[in-house]
């Protein structure tokens, strides 16, 4: 019964200078919407030099970091599946 499900699963990606270049690209088109839609980027506890992430807060660059991973987890498993990687 498990069986057919596990096949579903993508294989997976080896890492590559290609994989860390998509998921730092990810990461960046993320910050970048972040820093346009956060209302208060700069609340909480603040980086050590922030003026180099826009003057984002602590918490402004964790919530983007993390989205532009997921956008980056979807890219390279498209890519991937498209044979680009």
């Amino acid at each position: 019964m498990i069986a057919p499900l596990l096949a579903l699963a993508p294989a997976t990606v080896e890492w590559s200078p290609k994989v860390a270049l998509v998921m730092i690209v990810c990461n960046v088109i993320a910050i970048a919407i972040g820093k346009a839609t956060i209302k208060y980027p700069n609340e909480g506890a603040q980086l050590p030099n922030s003026a180099f992430f826009g003057g984002m807060g602590h918490a402004a660059l964790l919530a983007t970091t993390s989205l532009g991973h997921l956008f980056g987890i979807g890219a390279i498993q498209g890519l991937a599946a498209r044979g680009v990687l």
